[in-house]
Protein backbone atom coordinates (compact mmCIF):
# COMPACT_ATOMS: atom_id res chain seq x y z
CA UNK A 1 0.00 0.00 0.00
CA UNK A 2 1.17 3.50 -1.33
CA UNK A 3 0.72 6.39 1.03
CA UNK A 4 1.43 9.74 0.38
CA UNK A 5 1.82 12.51 2.55
CA UNK A 6 1.23 16.53 0.92
CA UNK A 7 2.06 19.74 1.46
CA UNK A 8 4.50 18.94 4.84
CA UNK A 9 7.56 20.80 6.63
CA UNK A 10 9.89 18.10 6.21
CA UNK A 11 12.46 17.89 8.56
CA UNK A 12 14.93 15.06 7.54
CA UNK A 13 16.88 14.04 10.54
CA UNK A 14 20.16 14.93 9.49
CA UNK A 15 19.91 18.77 10.58
CA UNK A 16 18.92 20.45 7.29
CA UNK A 17 16.97 23.23 6.89
CA UNK A 18 13.51 22.28 6.66
CA UNK A 19 11.84 22.69 3.52
CA UNK A 20 8.25 22.01 2.15
CA UNK A 21 7.58 18.85 0.06
CA UNK A 22 5.51 15.49 -0.21
CA UNK A 23 6.63 11.86 1.23
CA UNK A 24 6.10 8.62 -0.76
CA UNK A 25 5.62 5.31 1.35
CA UNK A 26 4.96 2.08 0.60
CA UNK A 27 4.66 -0.60 3.23
CA UNK A 28 7.20 -0.59 5.39
CA UNK A 29 9.47 1.36 3.28
CA UNK A 30 10.11 5.40 2.35
CA UNK A 31 9.99 5.39 -1.89
CA UNK A 32 10.15 9.10 -1.83
CA UNK A 33 11.16 12.65 -0.52
CA UNK A 34 11.08 15.68 -2.51
CA UNK A 35 9.28 18.67 -3.51
CA UNK A 36 6.19 18.29 -5.06
CA UNK A 37 5.62 13.83 -5.49
CA UNK A 38 2.87 13.56 -8.11
CA UNK A 39 3.00 9.66 -8.11
CA UNK A 40 -0.33 8.14 -7.54
CA UNK A 41 -1.24 6.27 -3.79
CA UNK A 42 -3.86 4.40 -2.22
CA UNK A 43 -4.05 7.25 -0.02
CA UNK A 44 -3.35 10.88 0.53
CA UNK A 45 -2.71 12.21 3.99
CA UNK A 46 -2.66 16.32 3.61
CA UNK A 47 -0.39 17.87 6.10
CA UNK A 48 -0.94 21.63 5.48
CA UNK A 49 2.10 22.67 6.57
CA UNK A 50 2.88 20.50 9.37
CA UNK A 51 6.38 19.57 10.04
CA UNK A 52 6.56 16.18 9.10
CA UNK A 53 9.92 14.45 10.80
CA UNK A 54 11.39 10.85 11.43
CA UNK A 55 9.61 8.73 13.73
CA UNK A 56 11.55 10.10 17.03
CA UNK A 57 13.51 7.35 18.80
CA UNK A 58 13.47 7.48 22.96
CA UNK A 59 17.38 6.81 23.75
CA UNK A 60 16.91 5.33 26.84
CA UNK A 61 13.79 3.45 28.06
CA UNK A 62 12.91 0.45 29.76
CA UNK A 63 9.75 -0.63 27.55
CA UNK A 64 11.20 -4.20 27.18
CA UNK A 65 10.26 -5.45 30.31
CA UNK A 66 6.19 -4.96 29.52
CA UNK A 67 6.20 -6.54 26.00
CA UNK A 68 5.10 -9.82 27.58
CA UNK A 69 1.72 -8.70 29.40
CA UNK A 70 -1.75 -9.00 28.83
CA UNK A 71 -2.50 -5.56 29.15
CA UNK A 72 1.66 -4.36 27.08
CA UNK A 73 -0.66 -1.51 25.37
CA UNK A 74 -1.04 0.99 28.19
CA UNK A 75 2.32 0.39 28.69
CA UNK A 76 3.24 1.96 25.31
CA UNK A 77 0.35 3.79 24.38
CA UNK A 78 1.47 7.44 26.22
CA UNK A 79 4.83 7.07 24.36
CA UNK A 80 3.29 6.46 20.65
CA UNK A 81 1.14 9.63 21.82
CA UNK A 82 4.24 11.69 22.50
CA UNK A 83 5.79 11.01 18.75
CA UNK A 84 7.96 7.77 19.38
CA UNK A 85 8.19 5.11 17.31
CA UNK A 86 11.55 3.31 18.71
CA UNK A 87 12.87 3.12 22.12
CA UNK A 88 16.09 1.72 22.95
CA UNK A 89 15.63 -0.80 25.79
CA UNK A 90 17.95 -2.91 28.25
CA UNK A 91 19.23 0.28 30.10
CA UNK A 92 20.70 0.86 33.70
CA UNK A 93 21.94 -2.99 33.37
CA UNK A 94 18.45 -4.35 32.96
CA UNK A 95 17.05 -6.32 30.12
CA UNK A 96 14.60 -9.33 30.51
CA UNK A 97 16.91 -11.60 28.66
CA UNK A 98 20.27 -13.18 29.44
CA UNK A 99 18.98 -15.68 31.86
CA UNK A 100 18.42 -19.39 32.09
CA UNK A 101 14.72 -19.99 31.65
CA UNK A 102 14.54 -21.82 35.13
CA UNK A 103 16.68 -19.36 37.02
CA UNK A 104 15.82 -19.41 40.43
CA UNK A 105 16.34 -15.32 40.29
CA UNK A 106 13.90 -14.58 38.40
CA UNK A 107 12.69 -11.68 40.77
CA UNK A 108 16.19 -10.79 41.04
CA UNK A 109 17.00 -9.88 37.46
CA UNK A 110 15.41 -6.69 37.05
CA UNK A 111 17.06 -5.24 39.96
CA UNK A 112 13.91 -4.79 42.38
CA UNK A 113 12.11 -2.17 39.42
CA UNK A 114 10.73 -4.47 36.71
CA UNK A 115 9.55 -7.90 37.10
CA UNK A 116 10.96 -10.53 34.41
CA UNK A 117 7.85 -12.80 33.89
CA UNK A 118 10.11 -14.98 31.44
CA UNK A 119 13.54 -14.91 31.58
CA UNK A 120 15.30 -16.10 28.53
CA UNK A 121 18.29 -16.28 26.13
CA UNK A 122 17.99 -13.13 23.49
CA UNK A 123 17.19 -15.57 20.89
CA UNK A 124 14.22 -16.32 22.47
CA UNK A 125 13.28 -12.76 23.25
CA UNK A 126 13.20 -11.99 19.59
CA UNK A 127 11.30 -14.76 19.01
CA UNK A 128 8.67 -14.34 21.89
CA UNK A 129 8.39 -10.14 20.82
CA UNK A 130 7.62 -11.05 17.08
CA UNK A 131 3.87 -9.27 16.52
CA UNK A 132 3.77 -8.06 20.31
CA UNK A 133 4.99 -4.93 19.89
CA UNK A 134 3.63 -1.87 19.73
CA UNK A 135 7.17 0.18 18.94
CA UNK A 136 10.04 -0.56 17.66
CA UNK A 137 13.13 -2.15 20.33
CA UNK A 138 16.56 -1.64 20.01
CA UNK A 139 18.26 -3.87 22.81
CA UNK A 140 21.05 -4.14 25.28
CA UNK A 141 21.85 -6.67 27.63
CA UNK A 142 22.39 -6.02 30.82
CA UNK A 143 24.83 -7.00 33.29
CA UNK A 144 22.75 -6.83 36.41
CA UNK A 145 20.29 -9.08 34.92
CA UNK A 146 22.68 -11.11 33.44
CA UNK A 147 24.28 -11.69 36.98
CA UNK A 148 21.29 -11.96 38.80
CA UNK A 149 20.14 -15.17 36.62
CA UNK A 150 22.97 -16.00 37.78
CA UNK A 151 23.68 -15.68 41.26
CA UNK A 152 21.02 -13.03 42.40
CA UNK A 153 22.13 -10.17 44.58
CA UNK A 154 25.16 -12.43 45.68
CA UNK A 155 28.00 -9.35 46.60
CA UNK A 156 30.77 -11.97 46.33
CA UNK A 157 33.46 -11.33 43.29
CA UNK A 158 33.30 -13.42 40.07
CA UNK A 159 36.01 -15.67 39.31
CA UNK A 160 36.95 -16.69 35.91
CA UNK A 161 35.09 -19.19 35.44
CA UNK A 162 31.80 -16.98 36.53
CA UNK A 163 32.90 -14.17 34.14
CA UNK A 164 33.08 -16.73 31.38
CA UNK A 165 29.34 -17.67 31.95
CA UNK A 166 28.43 -14.21 32.08
CA UNK A 167 30.21 -13.45 28.56
CA UNK A 168 28.67 -16.13 26.91
CA UNK A 169 25.29 -14.57 27.70
CA UNK A 170 26.90 -11.65 26.10
CA UNK A 171 28.09 -13.33 23.27
CA UNK A 172 24.70 -14.89 22.65
CA UNK A 173 23.23 -11.36 22.47
CA UNK A 174 25.47 -9.50 20.78
CA UNK A 175 25.88 -12.26 17.91
CA UNK A 176 22.15 -12.37 17.57
CA UNK A 177 21.86 -8.62 16.84
CA UNK A 178 21.87 -6.48 20.34
CA UNK A 179 23.17 -3.03 19.65
CA UNK A 180 25.40 -3.34 22.71
CA UNK A 181 24.93 -3.76 26.79
CA UNK A 182 24.43 -1.29 30.09
CA UNK A 183 26.37 -1.11 33.17
CA UNK A 184 24.02 0.18 36.37
CA UNK A 185 26.20 1.33 39.57
CA UNK A 186 23.33 2.62 41.54
CA UNK A 187 21.62 -1.06 41.22
CA UNK A 188 22.10 -4.98 42.67
CA UNK A 189 23.59 -6.52 41.73
CA UNK A 190 25.85 -4.84 39.69
CA UNK A 191 27.31 -2.65 42.20
CA UNK A 192 28.99 -5.60 43.32
CA UNK A 193 30.98 -6.12 40.18
CA UNK A 194 34.71 -5.78 40.53
CA UNK A 195 36.91 -4.15 37.89
CA UNK A 196 38.07 -7.51 36.17
CA UNK A 197 34.48 -8.51 35.47
CA UNK A 198 32.98 -4.91 34.42
CA UNK A 199 36.02 -4.39 31.72
CA UNK A 200 35.41 -8.11 30.29
CA UNK A 201 31.86 -7.17 30.44
CA UNK A 202 32.53 -4.19 27.91
CA UNK A 203 35.52 -5.34 25.97
CA UNK A 204 33.30 -8.58 24.77
CA UNK A 205 30.76 -5.48 23.59
CA UNK A 206 33.61 -4.00 22.00
CA UNK A 207 34.62 -6.67 19.77
CA UNK A 208 31.15 -6.44 18.11
CA UNK A 209 31.10 -2.83 18.00
CA UNK A 210 28.29 -2.19 20.16
CA UNK A 211 27.74 0.20 22.89
CA UNK A 212 28.02 0.79 26.86
CA UNK A 213 25.39 2.62 28.60
CA UNK A 214 26.01 3.39 31.99
CA UNK A 215 24.13 4.41 34.55
CA UNK A 216 26.86 6.20 37.08
CA UNK A 217 27.63 5.19 40.71
CA UNK A 218 26.80 9.27 41.67
CA UNK A 219 24.45 11.55 39.88
CA UNK A 220 25.11 14.21 42.76
CA UNK A 221 27.77 15.86 44.72
CA UNK A 222 27.76 13.42 47.22
CA UNK A 223 26.49 9.79 47.45
CA UNK A 224 26.48 6.96 49.43
CA UNK A 225 28.60 4.68 47.05
CA UNK A 226 32.36 6.38 47.65
CA UNK A 227 34.03 7.88 50.57
CA UNK A 228 32.72 10.80 52.24
CA UNK A 229 35.89 13.17 51.88
CA UNK A 230 37.42 13.33 48.10
CA UNK A 231 39.31 15.14 46.32
CA UNK A 232 36.27 15.46 43.51
CA UNK A 233 32.94 15.40 44.37
CA UNK A 234 30.97 12.47 43.83
CA UNK A 235 29.32 13.36 40.00
CA UNK A 236 32.61 13.99 39.11
CA UNK A 237 33.95 10.58 40.44
CA UNK A 238 31.32 8.99 38.35
CA UNK A 239 32.31 9.90 35.61
CA UNK A 240 35.74 9.70 35.44
CA UNK A 241 34.92 5.65 36.41
CA UNK A 242 32.67 5.89 33.21
CA UNK A 243 35.91 7.21 31.09
CA UNK A 244 37.92 4.89 32.90
CA UNK A 245 36.41 2.12 31.89
CA UNK A 246 35.83 3.34 27.91
CA UNK A 247 39.32 3.40 27.68
CA UNK A 248 40.55 0.00 29.05
CA UNK A 249 38.08 -2.25 27.17
CA UNK A 250 37.67 0.03 23.90
CA UNK A 251 33.54 0.50 24.01
CA UNK A 252 31.76 3.14 22.58
CA UNK A 253 30.60 5.13 25.85
CA UNK A 254 26.92 6.83 26.57
CA UNK A 255 26.23 8.09 29.87
CA UNK A 256 23.01 7.64 31.07
CA UNK A 257 21.02 10.59 31.99
CA UNK A 258 23.52 13.05 32.66
CA UNK A 259 21.67 14.63 35.68
CA UNK A 260 22.87 17.17 38.77
CA UNK A 261 20.38 16.16 41.38
CA UNK A 262 20.69 19.09 44.49
CA UNK A 263 20.60 22.12 43.74
CA UNK A 264 24.68 22.22 45.13
CA UNK A 265 25.37 20.20 42.09
CA UNK A 266 24.32 22.51 39.73
CA UNK A 267 27.44 23.97 39.76
CA UNK A 268 29.80 21.25 38.17
CA UNK A 269 27.65 21.38 34.53
CA UNK A 270 30.81 23.20 33.16
CA UNK A 271 32.87 20.25 34.62
CA UNK A 272 31.06 17.76 33.46
CA UNK A 273 30.72 19.01 30.24
CA UNK A 274 34.26 20.11 29.43
CA UNK A 275 35.06 16.25 30.59
CA UNK A 276 32.77 15.02 28.06
CA UNK A 277 34.25 17.77 25.11
CA UNK A 278 38.18 17.04 26.44
CA UNK A 279 37.54 13.04 25.63
CA UNK A 280 35.42 13.78 22.13
CA UNK A 281 38.24 16.17 20.97
CA UNK A 282 41.21 13.35 22.01
CA UNK A 283 39.00 10.46 19.58
CA UNK A 284 37.00 8.69 22.31
CA UNK A 285 33.58 8.01 21.47
CA UNK A 286 31.39 9.41 24.48
CA UNK A 287 28.42 11.36 24.21
CA UNK A 288 25.22 11.54 26.85
CA UNK A 289 21.57 12.13 26.79
CA UNK A 290 19.21 13.88 29.47
CA UNK A 291 15.51 14.64 30.43
CA UNK A 292 13.44 17.62 29.51
CA UNK A 293 11.71 17.90 33.04
CA UNK A 294 13.41 18.99 36.50
CA UNK A 295 12.54 15.92 38.28
CA UNK A 296 12.74 12.33 38.40
CA UNK A 297 11.91 9.28 39.47
CA UNK A 298 12.94 8.26 43.32
CA UNK A 299 12.50 6.21 46.30
CA UNK A 300 11.25 7.85 49.73
CA UNK A 301 14.39 6.28 51.34
CA UNK A 302 16.47 8.74 49.41
CA UNK A 303 17.28 10.17 52.82
CA UNK A 304 16.72 7.67 54.81
CA UNK A 305 20.14 6.25 56.55
CA UNK A 306 20.47 2.70 56.81
CA UNK A 307 21.44 2.62 60.29
CA UNK A 308 18.51 3.75 61.26
CA UNK A 309 16.69 1.43 59.72
CA UNK A 310 18.25 -1.63 61.05
CA UNK A 311 17.50 -0.58 64.79
CA UNK A 312 14.64 -1.90 66.86
CA UNK A 313 11.33 -0.10 67.27
CA UNK A 314 12.68 0.35 70.83
CA UNK A 315 16.01 1.72 70.10
CA UNK A 316 14.46 4.43 67.18
CA UNK A 317 12.58 5.81 69.39
CA UNK A 318 15.50 6.37 72.07
CA UNK A 319 15.79 10.08 71.93
CA UNK A 320 19.74 10.32 71.52
CA UNK A 321 19.12 7.89 67.82
CA UNK A 322 16.29 10.25 67.19
CA UNK A 323 18.65 13.13 67.32
CA UNK A 324 20.88 11.80 65.71
CA UNK A 325 18.26 10.93 63.05
CA UNK A 326 17.10 14.60 62.61
CA UNK A 327 20.87 15.30 62.10
CA UNK A 328 21.82 12.84 59.31
CA UNK A 329 18.39 13.79 57.34
CA UNK A 330 19.26 17.46 57.48
CA UNK A 331 22.56 16.99 56.97
CA UNK A 332 22.31 14.85 53.64
CA UNK A 333 19.57 17.49 52.96
CA UNK A 334 21.80 20.33 53.05
CA UNK A 335 24.66 18.68 51.66
CA UNK A 336 22.56 17.50 48.38
CA UNK A 337 21.01 20.83 48.74
CA UNK A 338 17.37 19.12 48.24
CA UNK A 339 14.36 21.03 50.16
CA UNK A 340 11.27 18.53 51.79
CA UNK A 341 8.87 20.02 49.08
CA UNK A 342 11.00 18.81 46.28
CA UNK A 343 9.71 15.37 47.03
CA UNK A 344 6.59 14.98 45.73
CA UNK A 345 4.94 11.28 47.00
CA UNK A 346 3.95 8.68 43.84
CA UNK A 347 2.58 6.16 45.99
CA UNK A 348 2.94 4.82 49.42
CA UNK A 349 0.41 1.78 49.27
CA UNK A 350 -3.09 0.77 48.41
CA UNK A 351 -4.03 1.86 51.31
CA UNK A 352 -3.09 5.78 51.48
CA UNK A 353 -4.33 6.62 47.84
CA UNK A 354 -4.77 9.86 49.61
CA UNK A 355 -1.06 10.91 49.86
CA UNK A 356 -0.33 10.56 46.36
CA UNK A 357 0.40 13.87 44.45
CA UNK A 358 1.33 16.01 47.34
CA UNK A 359 4.86 17.46 49.24
CA UNK A 360 6.10 16.36 52.38
CA UNK A 361 5.15 20.44 53.53
CA UNK A 362 1.31 19.82 52.62
CA UNK A 363 1.00 16.78 54.09
CA UNK A 364 2.71 17.91 57.38
CA UNK A 365 0.53 20.66 57.15
CA UNK A 366 -2.62 19.00 56.92
CA UNK A 367 -1.66 16.57 59.48
CA UNK A 368 -0.57 19.03 62.23
CA UNK A 369 3.09 17.45 61.74
CA UNK A 370 6.74 18.50 61.30
CA UNK A 371 8.21 17.72 58.26
CA UNK A 372 10.36 15.50 59.20
CA UNK A 373 7.44 13.62 61.25
CA UNK A 374 5.57 13.02 58.14
CA UNK A 375 8.60 11.92 56.36
CA UNK A 376 9.07 9.23 58.64
CA UNK A 377 5.52 8.40 58.65
CA UNK A 378 5.75 7.93 54.90
CA UNK A 379 8.54 5.48 55.09
CA UNK A 380 7.18 3.49 58.09
CA UNK A 381 3.82 3.32 56.02
CA UNK A 382 5.62 1.97 52.87
CA UNK A 383 7.80 0.11 54.76
CA UNK A 384 10.46 1.71 53.17
CA UNK A 385 8.86 0.87 50.04
CA UNK A 386 7.39 4.30 48.53
CA UNK A 387 8.01 6.13 45.96
CA UNK A 388 8.69 9.72 45.12
CA UNK A 389 9.12 12.27 42.41
CA UNK A 390 12.44 13.73 43.41
CA UNK A 391 13.15 17.44 42.37
CA UNK A 392 15.91 19.89 41.27
CA UNK A 393 17.53 17.18 38.69
CA UNK A 394 18.01 20.40 36.58
CA UNK A 395 17.36 23.99 36.55
CA UNK A 396 16.05 25.76 33.02
CA UNK A 397 19.86 26.38 32.61
CA UNK A 398 21.00 23.48 32.61
CA UNK A 399 18.10 21.84 30.47
CA UNK A 400 18.80 24.64 27.77
CA UNK A 401 23.12 23.60 28.23
CA UNK A 402 22.16 20.13 27.92
CA UNK A 403 19.71 20.89 24.85
CA UNK A 404 22.02 22.97 22.76
CA UNK A 405 25.18 20.65 23.65
CA UNK A 406 26.28 18.68 20.41
CA UNK A 407 27.11 15.33 22.42
CA UNK A 408 23.37 15.44 23.72
CA UNK A 409 20.59 13.19 22.67
CA UNK A 410 16.70 12.90 24.20
CA UNK A 411 15.56 10.01 26.10
CA UNK A 412 12.66 9.21 28.70
CA UNK A 413 13.65 6.89 31.30
CA UNK A 414 10.27 6.34 32.39
CA UNK A 415 7.46 3.59 32.40
CA UNK A 416 3.63 3.51 33.47
CA UNK A 417 3.09 2.95 36.60
CA UNK A 418 0.90 0.27 37.69
CA UNK A 419 -0.33 2.41 40.64
CA UNK A 420 0.07 5.63 41.76
CA UNK A 421 0.94 9.02 40.60
CA UNK A 422 2.34 8.60 36.64
CA UNK A 423 6.29 9.75 35.78
CA UNK A 424 5.42 12.98 33.17
CA UNK A 425 8.39 11.75 31.18
CA UNK A 426 6.39 8.96 30.18
CA UNK A 427 3.59 10.56 28.41
CA UNK A 428 4.85 14.42 27.47
CA UNK A 429 8.47 14.63 27.46
CA UNK A 430 9.46 14.81 23.60
CA UNK A 431 6.57 17.58 23.22
CA UNK A 432 8.38 19.18 26.20
CA UNK A 433 11.64 19.10 23.95
CA UNK A 434 9.69 21.02 20.86
CA UNK A 435 8.07 23.51 23.02
CA UNK A 436 11.63 24.65 25.17
CA UNK A 437 13.53 24.54 21.98
CA UNK A 438 10.35 27.34 20.57
CA UNK A 439 11.10 29.04 24.15
CA UNK A 440 14.87 29.12 23.87
CA UNK A 441 15.07 29.68 19.52
CA UNK A 442 17.07 26.65 19.12
CA UNK A 443 16.57 25.94 15.41
CA UNK A 444 13.93 22.83 15.48
CA UNK A 445 16.20 20.36 12.71
CA UNK A 446 18.35 20.59 15.33
CA UNK A 447 16.33 19.09 18.15
CA UNK A 448 14.65 17.07 15.74
CA UNK A 449 18.32 15.67 14.52
CA UNK A 450 18.71 14.55 18.17
CA UNK A 451 15.43 12.82 18.41
CA UNK A 452 16.06 10.62 15.28
CA UNK A 453 19.48 10.92 13.05
CA UNK A 454 21.89 11.58 16.18
CA UNK A 455 20.20 8.97 18.47
CA UNK A 456 20.29 6.36 14.58
CA UNK A 457 24.12 7.24 14.07
CA UNK A 458 25.18 6.97 17.77
CA UNK A 459 23.78 3.49 18.26
CA UNK A 460 23.97 2.34 14.53
CA UNK A 461 20.43 1.54 13.80
CA UNK A 462 19.63 0.64 10.50
CA UNK A 463 17.43 2.12 8.10
CA UNK A 464 15.63 4.53 11.06
CA UNK A 465 15.63 7.85 12.04
CA UNK A 466 16.00 9.48 8.49
CA UNK A 467 13.16 10.59 5.95
CA UNK A 468 15.27 8.82 2.86
CA UNK A 469 14.75 6.56 0.10
CA UNK A 470 14.49 3.00 1.02
CA UNK A 471 14.93 4.02 4.85
CA UNK A 472 11.46 2.48 7.87
CA UNK A 473 8.64 4.25 7.26
CA UNK A 474 8.87 5.45 11.13
CA UNK A 475 6.57 9.10 10.63
CA UNK A 476 6.02 11.66 13.02
CA UNK A 477 4.27 14.44 12.29
CA UNK A 478 4.17 17.63 14.23
CA UNK A 479 1.80 20.85 13.92
CA UNK A 480 3.49 23.00 16.22
CA UNK A 481 1.15 25.64 16.93
CA UNK A 482 -0.65 22.88 18.50
CA UNK A 483 2.19 21.94 20.45
CA UNK A 484 1.38 21.36 24.40
CA UNK A 485 2.23 19.74 27.91
CA UNK A 486 0.18 19.78 31.46
CA UNK A 487 2.55 19.91 33.39
CA UNK A 488 -0.21 19.54 36.58
CA UNK A 489 -1.32 16.81 34.74
CA UNK A 490 1.66 14.09 34.43
CA UNK A 491 -0.40 11.62 32.92
CA UNK A 492 -1.80 14.15 30.19
CA UNK A 493 -2.21 13.02 26.78
CA UNK A 494 0.63 16.19 24.78
CA UNK A 495 -0.68 18.63 22.14
CA UNK A 496 0.72 18.65 18.76
CA UNK A 497 1.20 15.19 17.66
CA UNK A 498 -1.19 14.83 14.75
CA UNK A 499 -0.03 11.14 13.44
CA UNK A 500 2.50 8.78 14.10
CA UNK A 501 3.42 5.55 11.91
CA UNK A 502 5.52 2.19 12.67
CA UNK A 503 6.93 0.18 10.55
CA UNK A 504 4.34 2.30 7.94
CA UNK A 505 1.00 1.37 9.97
CA UNK A 506 -0.50 4.23 11.06
CA UNK A 507 -0.69 3.81 14.84
CA UNK A 508 -2.18 7.96 15.93
CA UNK A 509 -3.86 9.83 13.76
CA UNK A 510 -5.35 13.36 13.49
CA UNK A 511 -4.26 13.26 17.43
CA UNK A 512 -6.36 10.11 17.77
CA UNK A 513 -4.47 7.20 18.86
CA UNK A 514 -5.63 4.17 16.55
CA UNK A 515 -3.12 1.55 17.88
CA UNK A 516 -1.56 -1.63 16.57
CA UNK A 517 1.07 -3.97 17.03
CA UNK A 518 3.21 -2.62 14.18
CA UNK A 519 6.13 -2.69 16.30
CA UNK A 520 9.70 -5.17 15.69
CA UNK A 521 12.72 -5.91 17.63
CA UNK A 522 15.31 -3.85 15.83
CA UNK A 523 18.88 -5.80 14.99
CA UNK A 524 22.08 -5.02 14.02
CA UNK A 525 22.53 -5.22 10.32
CA UNK A 526 25.68 -8.10 10.04
CA UNK A 527 23.55 -9.99 13.12
CA UNK A 528 21.37 -13.05 11.37
CA UNK A 529 17.60 -13.07 12.06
Amino acid sequence: MKTLFKNGTIIDGSGAKPFSGDLLIEDDRILAVGGEITESADRVVELGGAQICPGLIDAHSHNDFFYDRDDAEKFYKPFIEQGITTQITGNCSFSPFGAEEDTPYRDKMGGGLFDTRFPCSFATFKERAKGRLYVNLVPLIGQGSVRAGMTGFDPAPYTPEQIDKELSYVREAMEGGAFGGSLGFMYEPDRYAKEGEIIAFAKEIAKYGGIVTIHPRACSIVSADYPLLTKKSHLELGLDEAVDIMRKSGCRLEYSHLIFTGRRSWKLLDKMLAVFHRERAAGSPIAFDNYAFHYGASVITVVFPEWYAALSKEEAAKPLNRFKLQLTILMYRKVLGIDWDDMVVAYISDEHPEYEGKTIPELAAAEGLSELDMYLKLVDLSGRAGSIYLGKYYNAEIVRALMEDELSVFMTDAWVEEKGLQNIAAFQTFPQFFLLAQRYGIPVEKIVRKMTGATADRYGIPARGYLRPGCKADITVIDPDKLSVDEKRPDAKPGGIEYVYVNGVPVLERGVYVGGMAGEVVLKTAAKD
